[in-house]
């Protein structure tokens, strides 16, 4: 039996990149998995390859920066699956450009998905979190959110709003045994990175310590950590998985 046996996540932004890998690893410590995002056939095709795995996940598809859809998930989490145990905030998306030329659309994207849609779950899943007097709630920021970053002052704006959340929310819910922590990744090779030039590509390998690049799975495995009963006594907390990038 896996560490989150009989446990039961949610994990928005799952059908792809860093959200999937920590789908399959929160599957692989036994819990059941609510695979979320707005790409609905990727999603289906996520959970069933998790299902073909061995293990236990289903499907919703939710628009989270809509407050009803938002709160329709974690509802039909429960009506469905009798608990929520784990929310991972994990849903992002990146729009680009310098500050002087970037869009008042491209801002408010960013932040929608990004901060807001981490907002709507949160609360939601607290409501339902708080009766059960337990849960554990992982937001997935950024070093960006912690450094900022040439031509991504959405995305950074996003991310550094996460940490701030994180940490009054943690305050706020752990007199009802809830814990809330984030994540913060470094350079991780995702489809957001693999769009980015050799020569971007090689400044950040320069930069970092470890001399390489992370994978989802490194992300993964730090969040399993803080949905495990091993961090029961960890709360409000940014980690950093960045291989040294950020010291």
């Amino acid at each position: 039996m896996g560490k989150l046996s009989g446990k039961v996540a949610i994990v928005t932004g799952s059908a792809k990149g860093i959200g999937k890998a920590i789908a399959i690893r929160l599957a692989k410590e036994g819990a059941t998995v609510v695979i979320s995002d707005i790409l609905e056939d990727l999603a289906e095709a996520t959970s069933k390859e998790i299902l073909q795995s061995g293990y236990t996940a289903i499907a919703i598809k939710a628009d989270i920066t809509n407050t009803a859809e938002a709160e329709h998930l974690i509802q039909k989490t429960k009506e469905q699956l009798g608990r929520v145990d784990i929310l991972v905030n994990n849903a992002g998306i990146t729009k680009d450009n310098l500050l002087i030329r970037m869009s008042e659309a491209e801002w408010d994207a960013v932040i929608n998905v990004n901060l807001k849609g981490t907002f709507n779950c949160l609360k939601a899943a607290a409501k339902v979190m708080m009766k059960q007097r337990s849960g554990k709630i992982i937001n997935i920021s950024s070093v960006v959110g912690l450094m900022g970053n040439f031509g991504q002052t959405n995305y950074a704006a996003s991310k550094a709003g996460i940490i701030g959340l994180t940490k009054s929310a943690a305050k706020e819910l752990a007199p009802r045994g809830i814990n809330v922590n984030a994540v913060a990744p470094g350079f991780i090779e995702t489809e957001m990175t693999d769009k980015l030039s050799d020569e971007v590509k090689e400044a950040f390998l320069k930069a970092i310590p470890l001399k390489r690049s992370g994978k989802p799975e490194d992300v993964a495995d730090v969040v399993a950590f803080l949905a495990a009963p091993d961090s029961n006594y960890i709360t409000g907390q940014v980690l950093q998985v960045d291989g040294g990038l950020l010291m």
